[in-house]
């Protein structure tokens, strides 16, 4: 079982070492730890943020788990030399193009969210966004109209085989956590949300098990705050899942707790290729301080031993420990606590 661990800038190094430490503690049979420098981190030492050895590291690994990337001080470079390029060019490299972000509120931090607890309290969800295509990577740029005006123009565009490979990755979570599946398009006016719409009704037919409906994303949106309980994994583009994703992390209350994984269609001996990484940023103003939430790294540790090594009841015992430290009481300062990221991570561990 090889990990390579990218820890990265700011609190990546802090979380990360302490989700290696709860894999650590479960004492893995055969697993095999390689540490790589990424983002500014990197680019002091190697002179880009995605060195060759690093990227060697990871397409030799059976998955990754990152930390976070970005440093004000980089922020002069040249775009290919910034931080943030580390993340783009590995998804690119690696072929990842599906990204899975759950987003959950646990028991006890209701009031954290600014939705109603009583809504708050229905959020336990997952959104499925395709990471390659769409209107970010489409055609752009600018001209001027007839009128002498200028003109920013973008085109989206999904095609049939990128639409049904998402599709089949988000009917699979849903057919594994006994969900819903609701598919987020906007039909009604664009193209490319009819042929979404075609194929993943289409594909359907292949997970019968599966309950599939669509809905267009402004309705998505007001759903996802005023009752998030009727989601149980939702499907998107690129565009609209940036949005969407973003929302429900907002809902959530912190974004400490939100993991993620990006995969591709590799599959190693043990699962599906992935990166596994928290949500949030570098967050250089409090980096090397130990002030940061670790859980959401720890997190996206559970969901690698569950997408890339087929381990579902370590996983469960990750998420179950996260879920009684919170209990506990055993909060970093993103949830109102006083406890540093040493101790939240050790607080886990006990409670494997």
């Amino acid at each position: 079982m090889k990990i390579a661990v990218l820890p990265g800038d700011g609190i990546g190094p802090e979380v990360t070492a302490e989700a290696v430490a709860v894999l650590e503690a479960l004492a893995l049979p055969g697993l095999v730890l390689g540490h790589g420098d990424v983002g500014a981190s990197a680019w002091r030492r190697h002179g880009h943020p995605l060195p060759e050895a690093t990227l060697a590291l990871a397409a030799e690994a059976d998955a990754v788990l990152f930390g976070a990337v970005g440093d004000p001080a980089c922020d002069s470079l040249e775009r290919h030399l910034r931080p943030e390029q580390a993340i783009l060019g590995l998804r690119k490299h690696l072929g990842l193009f599906a990204n899975l972000r759950p987003a959950r509120v646990f028991a006890g931090l209701e009031a954290l969210s600014p939705l109603r607890p009583e809504i708050a309290a229905g959020i336990d969800l997952i959104i499925v966004r395709e990471l390659t295509g769409d209107v970010y990577f489409g055609a752009k740029g600018q001209r001027t109209t007839p009128e002498g005006a200028r003109e920013g123009w973008d085109a989206m565009s999904y095609s049939e085989p990128e639409v049904a490979r998402i599709a089949h990755v988000a009917f699979r979570a849903a057919a594994a956590a006994g969900r819903p599946l609701t598919s987020i398009d906007k039909a009604n006016v664009l193209e490319t949300s009819q042929l979404w719409r075609e194929v993943v009704s289409r594909i359907a037919g292949e997970y019968p098990a599966v309950a599939l409906d669509h809905m267009y994303v402004d309705n998505a949106a007001m759903q996802l705050v005023s009752h998030p309980e009727r989601f149980g994994v939702m499907l998107t583009g690129n565009l609209f899942g940036d949005i969407l994703s973003d929302l429900a992390s907002a809902a959530v209350g912190s974004i400490g707790l939100l993991p993620s994984a990006s995969l591709g269609e590799r599959q190693t001996a043990h699962g599906t290729f992935g990166l596994y990484e928290p949500i949030h940023g570098s967050a250089p103003d409090i980096a090397g301080k130990g002030k940061a939430n670790p859980m959401a790294t720890i997190l996206s540790a559970a969901m690698m031993l569950r997408h890339s090594f087929g381990l579902a009841d370590e996983a469960a015992r990750i998420e179950a420990a996260v879920a009684r430290t919170l209990a506990d009481g055993i909060r970093g300062a993103d949830l109102g606590g006083e406890h540093g990221t040493a101790a939240i991570g050790a607080a886990v561990r006990a409670r494997l």
